[in-house]
């Protein structure tokens, strides 16, 4: 087989719910895709976890899945990348077997330990070298909680490893993280290499040795394995490259940073809401609460700033649901799809600001920009005359006020232009209030597997198909972006005047929410019924996945 032959890259981005595979030719043009379910287990003490094994059998399957789609797949292929889920804790013990079920980053069960480390001597030095808030679904917070818990299950690992490193491991036989989860875990995001005081600050130093090395993927490679390609249909020797996490890889592939781009930003509206602006490292702005992330991406001396809400379209779903509900009792049957088809129509008739919806409709609550696990979503200004497309305009203003919460936050300039991408920015309807909302003119990317991209572009970029990122980007990303759609300027004032009292509206029922939830769960909700202090409550439960 000669060189020239050797003209797919194919992007794997292992989801919390589906694991994608997509072949791309060296220019960028998605060639084919597979997909296989991936499910876990959800549980009342606020777990959430996934077998390890049976990930990476979907994961070999869905590479399986898109060979059969590919004529030549495995002689074609220069090089495989993965990415996934972020935060959570897979934990691998002797012979490379899983120690346990991975712990997601869905997970709650380490709640109680981010108010413990918070109010240790080194809390905020921690902030600063990683530029992440603590948080319930953070490696570091759960293997801290294991320490505490279950010490036995910590003493049976030998390596904590991420839901992609899991994957690369099997594909590679090499115990490997990259330098974006890796810094914002347990380093500094300037270097991108682990931090003795963030260790200590989590109390690990003595479990340091679980941490794996640090590999950037566009300048490492190793090979795939022997037992590996028997399991994927690959060729063994294939290159493999471990890809950043999912959020920026999916935010690289999307148009976070292309050229000419300052002030940028990139909003990921799916089931969570991701907000995110790419900036110089010196530029990072680390706010007095200590929220949010600050993720490295692959490119020199650029990270993403990340403000992240719990619950994106996820309202729209519940929506959708109780207008579903409702004509099932009268033998019709409305689909998601054929609700979100009429999603545009329910938002013409409807007066824009005429109702104030906080968009926090999961269990899990908030955190992003502020982190309340009791924070619920709610309807202020209801009235007689409200009708069904009332609601769902009011929902979606809510999205674009969460999101405008996010990005005012992070103490940069607001957005000069705002890419989206995420199922539900097919609505030009839906663009034009995040557009309103945020106060930027919007483009979206019709990279349909952004994150399976990003991973791709990286592996290009280690190869040398492209000299630089800023190369490949020119190519994969910038001729997918849509034309600029300029927000309207009466809507945009309006919802100007309307975001204070949504930002004074959500800060005034905290102490609501911390009660009805004393009220209704007692048992579960006794840890946070004393208020946090700022700096003391970003106690997330997750990301986009």
């Amino acid at each position: 087989m000669t060189a020239a032959a050797h003209d797919l890259l194919i992007g794997v981005d292992a989801g919390t719910s589906v694991i994608k595979a997509v072949a791309y030719d060296l220019s960028g043009r998605q060639i084919a895709c597979a997909s296989v379910p991936n499910s876990y287990t959800t549980r009342a003490d606020g777990e959430a976890s996934q077998p390890l094994d049976q990930t990476w059998l979907n994961c070999a399957k869905t590479l399986r899945d898109l060979g059969a789609k590919v004529a030549g797949l495995a002689q074609r292929t220069r090089a495989l990348a993965v990415t996934g889920q972020g935060d959570g804790t897979w934990l691998v013990g002797a012979g490379n077997r899983p120690a346990s079920d991975a712990w997601l980053w869905l997970d709650a069960r380490a709640a109680g330990t981010v108010r413990r480390l918070q109010q240790g001597p080194l809390a905020r030095a921690r902030f600063e070298a990683t530029g992440t808030g603590l948080a319930a679904c953070s490696q570091g917070v759960q293997i801290a909680h294991m320490a505490a818990t279950m010490p036995d299950v910590l003493d049976r690992a030998e390596v904590a490893l991420h839901c992609k490193d899991w994957l690369y491991l099997n594909l590679t036989g090499v115990r490997a993280t990259d330098p974006s989860e890796a810094s914002f875990t347990y380093g500094n995001f300037r270097t991108r290499r682990y931090d003795d005081t963030v260790i200590e600050a989590l109390g690990l130093s003595a479990r340091r040795g679980l941490l794996p090395e640090i590999v950037d993927g566009t300048q490492v490679l190793h090979p795939l394995s022997p037992e590996a390609a028997t399991a994927t249909g690959l060729l063994a020797g294939t290159p493999v490259c471990l890809g950043f996490v999912d959020i920026v890889s999916t935010a690289l592939g999307a148009g976070i940073h292309t050229a000419n781009a300052a002030h940028a930003s990139c909003s990921i509206v799916g089931s969570t809401g991701m907000h995110m602006r790419a900036v110089r490292n010196s530029d990072v702005h680390l706010n007095a609460e200590g929220t949010g992330y600050v993720i490295a991406l692959p490119l020199p001396g650029m990270s993403a700033q990340v403000q992240s809400n719990m619950a994106a379209t996820l309202n729209i779903d519940w929506l959708l649901h109780l207008a579903s509900d409702l004509l099932a009792q009268f033998g019709t049957r409305l689909s998601h799809s054929d609700g979100m088809k009429c999603i545009d129509g329910w938002l013409q008739p409807a007066r824009a600001g005429s109702l104030l919806y906080h968009p926090y409709i999961s269990d899990a609550g908030e955190r992003g920009p502020f982190v309340d696990p009791n924070a619920r979503a709610g309807f202020i200004g209801l009235t007689s005359e409200s009708r069904f497309p009332d609601l769902v305009r009011a929902v979606v203003e809510g999205l674009g006020m969460a999101a405008r919460d996010c990005y005012t936050s992070m103490g940069l300039p607001m957005p000069k232009e705002l890419r989206l991408t995420g199922g539900a920015t097919r609505s030009r309807a839906l663009r034009g209030v995040l557009g309103a909302a945020v106060g930027a003119p919007t483009r979206i990317s019709m990279r349909e597997e952004a994150g399976a991209a990003g991973a791709a572009m990286m592996a290009a970029i280690a190869l040398g198909v492209y000299p630089d990122m800023e190369a490949c980007i020119a190519q994969w990303v910038t001729p997918l972006l849509g034309e600029v759609e300029t927000a309207d300027q009466d809507l945009t004032h309006r919802y100007t005047r309307l975001f204070p009292v949504y930002r004074n509206a959500r800060e005034a029922l905290a102490p609501t929410w911390a009660q009805t939830a004393q009220l209704m769960h007692p048992a579960q909700t006794m840890q946070h019924v004393e208020p946090l202090t700022p700096a003391l409550t970003n106690v997330e439960y997750g990301t986009l996945r």
